[in-house]
């Protein structure tokens, strides 16, 4: 095994950080958005107040993200239970003006070498897309 590390471009959301945070801390507001989740990816998607758990194609079995620990306004960090590895991500808010927060992604996990040169730019475009994406949330909307 190796622990590898991927972080996200850094995006900007037009929003301030007590907003963003408050959306991305409650797991519950990504029912809102579950319909855009391609069907032949998940399986099967459950979704609460702080985790998400899903049966991903090609994994056979389900796995959690989990809200472990958050600094409000700052870091939401996830722990993931159910795959064969560690793993844990978190996403990181940087407010440098009311109306523009920065945020990035960050994914460690130990990953095993013959898999890691297979996965390196699939985890790394997954998490720059994720990234764009939570641009996109109308966050004063979902408050």
């Amino acid at each position: 095994m190796s622990e590898v590390k991927y972080e996200s471009k850094v995006c900007s959301i037009p929003n301030c950080a007590e907003n963003v945070y408050k959306v991305l801390s409650n797991l519950d507001n990504l029912n809102r958005v579950k319909d855009m989740i391609p069907q032949d990816k998940v399986q099967e998607l459950e979704i609460g107040f702080d985790y998400i758990r899903i049966k991903v194609d090609g994994l056979g079995q389900k796995i959690t993200i989990r809200i472990v620990d958050t600094i409000e306004n700052d870091t939401i960090k996830f722990g993931v239970e159910g795959v064969p590895m560690q793993a844990n991500f978190w996403i990181q808010l940087k407010e440098l003006a009311p109306l523009d927060t920065r945020i990035k992604l960050t994914l460690k996990a130990d990953i095993p070498m013959m898999f890691k040169l297979m996965l390196d730019k699939k985890l790394q475009k997954g998490l720059d897309d994720a990234a764009q994406m939570l641009t996109q949330f109308p966050y004063n909307q979902w408050l």
